[in-house]
Order: structure tokens, then sequence, then C-alpha cells
């Protein structure tokens, strides 16, 4: 991405995926003006792994054909003219999410092709800071256990997919809910808006739901995750307080995941924190790599592999059969995706035929195990 000159602009910041977490942001008048430069000048659009769809545009052309009065905000000071492009990820806001619903009774575990059962489920939850937090029954029960999507005993290897970076964009996010099937599992940006909703629409769909936790990547601050971004030089109380904000943002998951994250866990202190936390709340983490060998004691999985960090067609299909591969080798392999429509296209064709080549598609659950 070419760098951009640093503009005045209002507190207020559209988000995205790397726009609400980063600090280089576009504001909410420059992206107003979005509609008026495409339609005014070509616009070129682009895609980097781990970030949704993105346009980019003349601020110029922004400046142009901006509403009268507004052309002040995007000028960076001095009255000079912005002449360079912006990129601005693309995301749009679905309407409002309904209120939390009513803990929904525990009963007889889902079928393992039907929806499964609406969140939270009773007992499963307390209050916390943003909404339910996930607790262990008294019973014993963990959300882990009644979140995952079910899979049946079988000799077959098992292959295992997160498509991540969901509920910044509706409609990759419904795409994802609505055409991959329901043994893919889905994983949520927790800053998106009407969070809990994509979770319930994933639910229903059979698909079991992570969340991801930013973490401090190894070129923060240039690079930053936003406020509840889990630091490596945090105390434990300080992880746990972040954490639990992040964990009560919704409920119906059966894990964490990581957003960035490689200076976070190659620290031991601030790790060992966050795997006591989801240890003593019944919940598994699952890493895109970042984290392996980390974060003992609770149920653990790492991604072997993600499969579009080349967005070729071609790139993704190589790394789904070297998916295949290691699986027939290992019994069971874990890979990562994000929400491209390349990569759900691909993947979705991929899964038709993996029974007949003798794997089974499993949910991520299946491949977290006790450490």
């Amino acid at each position: 991405m070419i760098a951009i000159p640093r503009l005045k602009l209002p507190a207020w910041r559209a988000p995205g995926l790397r726009g609400l977490m980063g600090k280089k942001r576009l504001g909410l008048i420059a992206a107003a003006g979005l509609g008026l430069a495409l339609a005014a000048s070509g616009a070129a659009f682009l895609l980097r792994p781990h970030e949704p769809p993105a346009v980019k545009v003349s601020l110029a052309d922004v400046l142009a054909h901006a509403p009268k009065g507004w052309a002040g905000a995007l000028r960076p000071g001095h009255g000079k003219v912005v002449t360079a492009h912006a990129v601005i990820r693309l995301w749009d806001r679905s309407p409002a999410a309904p209120a939390h619903r009513p803990a929904a009774p525990a009963g007889p575990a889902a079928s393992l092709t039907g929806p499964l059962p609406p969140a939270p489920i009773a007992g499963l939850f307390a209050a916390g800071p943003g909404g339910p937090l996930p607790i262990i029954a008294a019973d014993g029960r963990t959300p882990f256990d009644a979140y995952r999507h079910p899979v049946a005993a079988d000799s077959r290897p098992k292959v295992a997919l997160v498509i991540r970076g969901l509920g910044l964009n509706a409609q990759a996010t419904r795409t994802a809910i609505e055409t991959l099937p329901a043994q893919v599992t889905l994983s949520f940006v927790v800053y998106a808006d009407n969070l809990q909703d994509w979770i319930d629409q994933a639910r229903a769909h059979g698909h079991e739901v992570l969340i991801e936790a930013p973490m401090e990547p190894l070129d923060y601050p240039d690079n930053d995750p936003g406020p509840y971004t889990l630091m490596a030089r945090a105390t434990a109380p300080e992880t746990v307080q972040k954490l639990d904000w992040i964990l009560s943002r919704a409920s119906g998951y059966f894990g964490l995941t990581n957003y960035l994250g490689e200076r976070f866990l190659g620290a031991q202190a601030p790790t060992d924190a966050l795997a006591a936390a989801l240890r003593g709340r019944g919940l598994a983490f699952i890493d895109d790599g970042a984290g392996r060998g980390k974060a003992a004691g609770l149920r653990r999985a790492s991604a072997e592999r993600v499969v579009d960090t080349a967005l070729t067609p071609e790139a993704i299909d190589a790394q789904l059969l070297a998916l295949e591969a290691g699986a027939r080798v290992s019994g069971g392999e874990l890979a990562m995706g994000s929400a491209y429509p390349v990569t759900l296209e691909k993947v979705a064709r991929w899964a038709e035929g993996l029974e007949q080549r003798g794997l089974q598609l499993a949910p991520a659950s299946a491949l977290a195990i006790q450490r």
C-alpha cells in the first residue's frame, strides 16, 4: 500500500479490519466523499492478505466533488490541496443488531447438519463488562462443549478450515455463512458491528464460531490493532481486563483465536495469563500458527498453513491440496483462510469432493486437544 500524507480529520473514524484496528485511517468525511469520487473518476479495487476488499481513490477528486464546507477537513494543513491517493477499506453497516436474546435452555446436542442451539445457553454465562461472559456451568459443562459443532466418530483423516475476518463486510460474511459447509469454522472480528447478530446467523446455519482477539504484532505501534490489543508487556490483571471485554462482546463461540499477535504470543507471561483465563472459562484457543507451542493447559490447535497468503485460484488450490496431504500423514490438519471472494469460492468447491477423496471435513474444535 502506498504512503499517504497525514490528514487532520475528525476523531470519529470509519472502521475496517485494518482501518478500525490501525492508526492510518481515513475519517468519516473522506469515506462519505468516496461515492462522489467514484462517480467522477476511476477507482482501482485492491486486495491484500488478511484485509477486506478496498478501493484506491484520488483525494483530489474527493475534494473536487465534496459538499460545500467539507473540503477543509481533507487538507493536511495551511490549505494545501491533497493530491495523493488513499486506500479505503470496504465494509458496510448492517441494520442494528437485536439486543441479546434470553438465555436458551440447555437441551440435547444439535444434529450434525442442522442449526446449533441459540446462545447464550442458560448456566454458561455471567454478566461481563460488555455483555455475557462465558463460564463453566455448575454441573461442569463448558462453553467449548456446548457451542462447538458436533462431529461423528470417523476413521478418515480430518481436514479443518477456519475462515476469519468476518463481520466487517456484510456481503462476504453472508456468503461465508450461507455457502460454506456447516463444518467450516467461522471467525469474527471482535470490533465488528452487530457481532451477536452475525454469530446467531452463523450458528443457525450450523457453523461453530470463534472470536478474534487483537494481539500485539512485531511492528507495533506502526500496526496498531486497537484499544483492546493484548500487549506483550502487560501484567496478568491488565491482560485479563482486556480479555474480559473481548469475551463479553458476544456469546455462542467455543473459543478464541488471534488477530496478529506475533510479539504477544512470543512472550511467556502474558500468554500464560491468557491460557489461564481461557481455561477457567472452559474455552479453547485456536491460532494461525503464531502461537504454536504456547498457551498450554487448555484445548489447543494451531493452523499448519494459511491457504490464501497468495490470492490466486492456483495458489489457493495448491494450499488446499497440501492440507489434504498433511492430513493423510498426521490424521488431521487445520488451516486458515480469509473471507475473500476467491477464497470462499475455492473452499466451497474443494469441500464438495472431500468425501470421495477419502477425507472428512471437520470443524476446528475436532482438532483442539487438551495440551
